[in-house]
């Protein structure tokens, strides 16, 4: 009796669902870092109950994600990689080096394939988290791989060689949307199978890793980013036809010209399968051709004719294979190629990016952001080169039609090319326009560098500049804006027609509603007096004779201040009629409004501010130049 009555209490609530992270780590007998890597390989986060059990200054975790850490079997294979290093210490301190190399050679290995597979089942999964990985990747191949920082070389190099893996694509599809020059980097948005990828790069310097962060927990980061992108990568190549990984050019990777590097394995390797698929038609069909003549007898001069002449067409297409011409040579990329890369259900935005460079040829100085600028041009069409051993061109081709630069002068100019700063590549990019190159020229200041991820009319501020440059697309669509007093006159005056209607019937119900209400009010006072005892006829001694009549009452009380009734606004109306829930979010919603039109004021006063500096500078330089023009006119 005594054992039934001590039986176990069973769980219930927030105790049955959640534990704590002590809890988790005694069941899985595993320690703190350990516990922390899994969790980021399995995409399991801390949660939140209602109610703390166990206090609020502790971690909990769902039970069924514990239970789900305790069948992964990376478990086991982090217990035999701890076995494995207790025996190479061992034998290195018994210096048995032959067990050393023996166990070096046999050490325990694991891979992340499955856990991509777990947490996307599909691949437009992993395309919508794909951009925290892209960011991750890109940060790593600008680290250093040294000793003090604990980054192996072999990360960085595998992240250099993703990244540049998905910018070569980016570039062969024309998927790119967007770009953006930021303090943090250079932001990136490109449409892959429908979905918007938003990635940032860092700008080409040299990175210094600050003391404060944990290097292991974004290595844990990196190492399944790696495997989701190789992942990725694979899928995307193969959709295209192609090899995956390409091989890069070691001259070229060795001069920093990797990307180039990649696009031309790519270009290379697409007319190469192209030709031989040609090649293998024909010759199957020569084949056959050759084992029917074995069959037939061998006077049949017309079929020996025609397998002669179809082995003269092999010859030249294969002399033509191996003579490319002209920048489709330099450039890896063939008129087949080009043919191979068009697909049927290439959407407007795809084929208006493919060609907003079509036909032109920049030449990147050695002071611009050679990988990125190159990474544009290629993916809007454009062909770019650089001043190396191994670049597709010279800088005195008579061809190239803009050099991006970025200082002050130039020491050689040629009269057949245009001098622009790099900020014009990016705004034609965002503008799919190609814009007057004379607020880009050498030397100059640049009008403001807009992002594209900004809507100017939600934020209610619309830059100068913003409005030229949707002219500028207008006058390109060929559509004819209206001027200001003409814009929507129609729509306006039957707008105003609407609010004085809508304003007529408010006023009505406004005067109803204050009737009722002093009649109710009227009626409320005469029952306090009454229950009171007041008589009747000593309250209507204490009344004024106009106001006996209820009805000279209520008008008088309505139509007593005629004018401010008229001036009060409608809002106010709304807003007394309002239940208190929706008047607070009301209150709430015109906070945020004062608090963006006060961010709008500031940009506006700065924009004054900067007007006003300009004016300063250029004022005495005017005043010098009329001074100097009349002293001219005055000694001649």
């Amino acid at each position: 009796m005594a054992k039934e009555r001590k039986k176990l209490k069973k769980k219930e609530g927030n105790a049955a669902k959640y534990t704590t992270r002590n809890k988790a780590l005694n069941r899985l007998q595993i320690k703190l870092p350990e516990f922390r890597r899994l969790c980021i390989l399995k995409g399991i986060h801390p949660r939140e109950p209602k109610k703390k059990f166990e206090g609020s200054h502790k971690t909990y975790y769902h039970v069924k994600d514990i239970n789900f850490l305790a069948h992964e079997p990376l478990l086991e294979t982090g217990r035999a990689l701890k076995v494995y290093k207790k025996k190479i210490k061992k034998a290195q301190a018994k210096k048995n080096w032959s067990l050393v190399t023996r166990l070096e050679a046999n050490k325990p290995s694991y891979s992340l394939d499955h856990l991509v597979k777990e947490r996307y089942p599909s691949f437009i999964d992993a395309l919508r988290d794909l951009d925290d990985p892209l960011t991750m990747l890109h940060l790593f191949a600008t680290f250093p791989a040294e000793a003090s920082y604990k980054i192996p070389a072999e990360t960085v190099n595998n992240c250099r060689r993703l990244s540049l893996e998905w910018q070569a694509y980016v570039a062969r599809t024309h998927c790119l949307r967007k770009t953006f020059i930021s303090v943090k980097g250079i932001y990136y948005q490109a449409d892959v199978a429908g979905q918007k990828i938003t990635w940032l790069t860092p700008h080409v310097l040299s990175q210094v890793v600050p003391n404060d962060i944990d290097i292991r927990v974004m290595l844990t980061f990196v190492e399944f980013y790696e495997t989701l992108v190789g992942f990725v990568n694979f899928k995307l190549y193969h959709s295209l036809g192609l090899k995956y990984p390409p091989i890069l050019d070691s001259k070229l990777e060795a001069e920093a010209a990797e990307l180039y590097a990649v696009m031309r394995d790519l270009g290379k390797e697409a007319h190469e399968a192209s030709e031989k698929e040609k090649d293998s038609n024909d010759f199957n069909s020569l084949s056959d051709t050759d084992t029917n003549h074995a069959q037939e007898p061998v006077n049949t001069e017309s079929r020996l004719a025609e397998s002669r002449a179809r082995l003269a067409s092999l010859q030249d297409r294969l002399s033509k294979m191996a003579k490319p011409e002209g920048n489709e040579k330099l450039l890896g990329v063939t008129d087949d190629d080009e043919n191979m890369e068009e697909d049927e259900n290439e959407d407007d935005d795809t084929r208006q990016c493919k060609a907003l460079f079509k036909d032109l040829k920049f030449f990147l100085g050695r002071e611009v952001p050679r990988e990125s600028l190159l990474l544009l041009i290629r993916a809007f069409g454009g062909v770019a080169s650089w001043a190396g051993d191994n670049a597709p061109f010279e800088e005195s081709d008579e061809d190239i039609t803009h050099q991006i630069v970025d200082r002050p002068t130039q020491g050689h100019i040629f009269l057949s090319r245009e001098y622009v700063q790099p900020q014009w590549v990016y705004d034609c990019v965002n503008n799919r326009l190609l814009l007057p190159t004379i607020d880009y020229l050498l030397g100059r200041v640049p009008p403001p560098h807009l992002s594209p991820f900004v809507d100017n009319e939600k934020e209610g501020y619309v830059p100068e500049y913003a409005e030229t440059l949707k002219r500028l697309q207008t006058a390109k669509e060929g559509k004819v804006l209206p001027l200001p007093g003409e814009e929507g006159s129609k729509d306006t005056e039957q707008f105003l027609e609407s609010v004085v209607a809508n304003r007529t019937e408010s006023m009505e119900e406004l005067r109803k509603t204050q009737k009722q209400a002093i009649l109710e009010k009227t009626y409320q006072e005469e029952l306090t007096k009454e229950i009171a005892g007041i008589p009747f006829s000593g309250s209507i001694q204490t009344m004024d004779r106009d106001e006996v009549d209820g009805e000279h009452v209520v008008e008088k009380e309505a139509y007593s201040h005629p004018e401010t009734m008229d001036e009060e606004p409608p809002s106010a109306i709304a807003k007394a009629m309002m239940p208190r829930k929706a008047r607070k979010l009301y209150a709430a919603m015109q906070i945020g409004k004062q608090k963006k039109q006060a961010e709008i004021d500031l940009l506006k006063e700065r924009k004054r501010k900067s007007e006003r500096k300009q004016n300063k500078k250029v004022a005495p330089e005017i005043e010098f130049q009329h001074t100097f023009e009349s002293r001219c006119k005055a000694s001649g």
